[in-house]
């Protein structure tokens, strides 16, 4: 079951949901990550048959996918130059 395509397409878009209901680029990046690798289940050859064998590989394959997904939403979408805040002193000193 979870070497079918259509699983992995079904949880990207729950998980794309989720992000729009809890922002943060967090659920954004595994929903990439399920996204690809059911696409790489949907075409097939060689990765899509060395990825079926074994539940442990596909989900490591999901995991790295999610990871660089995540990685890159943050460097490019995430905290801009000036966006963090710094605070030099505590409001309850006076």
């Amino acid at each position: 079951m979870w070497a079918l395509w259509w699983v992995w397409a079904a949880g990207a878009l729950m998980l794309a949901v989720i992000e729009v209901i809890v922002p943060g680029y967090i659920f954004l990046g595994f929903a990439i990550g399920a996204a690809i690798t059911g696409a790489v289940l949907l075409v097939g050859g060689p990765l899509s048959a060395w990825l079926s064998g074994s539940l442990a590989v596909l989900l490591v394959f999901f995991a790295v996918l999610s990871l660089v997904a995540w990685w890159l939403l943050r460097r490019f979408v995430g905290v801009r130059s000036g966006q963090i805040t710094y605070f030099d002193r505590d409001i309850n000193e006076d």
